[in-house]
């Protein structure tokens, strides 16, 4: 039983998107993206220096644009995805690529609501200066009391020994000076308190935009950030998703899901490493592969082959059905 996983933000690095616009479909359909939002997505995953893209407007564009492209590599017809695939999850920003790759909502309206979701939650993080705090180790409730002590949210709960403490800087301050036991402190270089109620405008917003937005219920089970459920709405999951910008991500529930599923394979799209690495934490039995770079396209439709369903494409071809464009009522 196959997995297919999508980073959020922090994943990326200058440069990672250099070997895959060698690829000229890749580099065609980043052309296009970065028409659709009006972003020079190919200068910013090739030339832009890490401090260009650790500001969250442009991080979280980048991310989605590499992960749906990557998708579509790995899978050139991509209703050859549903039933090799068993279910898709995404962190964070990552929601909006398992979004579009399970035909919630086309890529570019993906890109178009992340394009507003990034510029909305940097303009929400300067209202006051706030930011995050990764607390490793400890043990996990003296951990969430600490946190809670200090006034701040657990934004990111990513399973054993990783939860992400974010408010405002004097918040941080306090938790810094009171460290929990045997945790070790790392401040993170954001500046926002991501998944928080300093959010709140950015939701707002965002789901006033989203109302306008077509979807269509998912092919494959998708997971939400929430709670670690699959989501079988398209509506309902576009929701979930508005508001998750203010709410803390449970990844640790995802993973749950995702041992419960029977999961046996892992597959994460590029920027790679982020969650595979907290998978091989969490879920020490579950094979994982990292996509990164275009050379490991072979390896990874081997991964695919042997961890995923039958091909179904065929069989839906038979039916005169694709399934990245069919509505809720077919």
């Amino acid at each position: 039983m196959l997995a297919i996983v999508a980073p959020g933000q922090g994943s990326q690095t200058p440069g990672f998107l250099r070997p895959w616009l060698e690829l000229p479909t890749f580099a065609a359909r980043l052309d296009w993206l970065g028409t659709v939002t009006g972003m020079d997505l190919v200068h910013y995953g090739t030339e832009a220096d890490a401090d260009t893209i650790r500001d969250t407007a442009i991080a979280q564009p980048l991310l989605v644009a590499a992960g749906s492209l990557a998708a579509l590599e790995l899978f050139p017809q991509p209703a050859s995805a549903f039933g090799r695939v068993a279910v898709v999850a995404g962190h964070s920003v990552g929601e909006l690529t398992a979004a579009a790759g399970v035909g919630i909502l086309s890529v570019e309206a993906a890109m178009v609501l992340v394009r507003e979701r990034g510029r909305l939650m940097a303009e929400a993080a300067a209202i006051r200066p706030t930011s995050m705090t990764a607390v490793i180790g400890g043990d996990r409730d003296e951990v969430l009391a600490a946190i809670e002590a200090a006034g701040l949210t657990p934004a990111n709960n990513n399973g054993s020994g990783q939860i992400v403490a974010a408010g405002t800087t004097e918040q941080l301050e306090v938790l810094a000076q009171n460290p929990p036991h045997r945790a070790r402190l790392i401040p993170l270089s954001v500046a926002g308190a991501f998944h928080t109620i300093h959010m709140q405008p950015a939701v707002d917003r965002l789901g006033q935009l989203a109302r306008a937005v077509s979807t269509h219920d998912p092919r494959t089970k998708i997971l939400s950030n929430a709670d670690g459920q699959v989501v079988d709405s398209g509506v309902e999951y576009l929701q979930r998703m508005v508001s998750q910008v203010a709410n803390p991500v449970r990844w640790d529930l995802c993973m749950q899901t995702l041992s419960d599923l029977g999961v046996t394979g892992i597959l994460e799209l590029p920027p790679a490493g982020t969650l595979t690495g907290i998978a091989k934490r969490n879920l020490k039995d579950v094979a994982r592969f990292s996509l990164d770079t275009p050379d490991q396209l072979d390896e990874a439709r081997a991964f695919v082959t042997e961890h995923g369903g039958p091909d179904q494409s065929a069989g839906t071809a038979r039916r005169g059905l694709d399934p990245a464009h069919t509505t809720d009522e077919d």
